[in-house]
């Protein structure tokens, strides 16, 4: 699905597999994922991930597992965005995403 995945700073690079076959294939349609792990702030009561634009989902609140899953369709014109909450302040963070590759196989 994915390898040699990396964030430095605001960039995310690395190269997407493109699925055709398997669960998110088959519950989004073919294209290119990315599964990643956050580390939310300690302090914070909700941290909401999605990408901008979004292409329906919108931002979805992370569980205790802080793992997610996002079909990226256009890695040039979307970013990964990360709102974390806390006592009513919101912080928000954008993830260049340019720096993916995709491969056919």
């Amino acid at each position: 699905m994915q390898s040699d995945v990396a964030v430095s700073g605001n960039k995310i690079t690395g190269t997407l597999i493109k699925q055709t076959t398997g669960v998110p294939a088959e519950y989004w349609g073919p294209g290119y994922f990315i599964g990643l792990k956050f580390t939310p702030d300690s302090d914070a009561t909700t941290t909401k991930v999605g990408l901008s634009p979004s292409m329906g989902s919108g931002l979805v609140a992370l569980d205790e597992d802080n793992l997610a899953m996002f079909k990226i369709t256009d890695k040039d014109g979307q970013k990964l965005k990360v709102v974390s909450t806390r006592t009513g302040e919101e912080k928000t963070w954008l993830f260049d995403l340019t720096g993916l590759t995709f491969s056919d196989s």
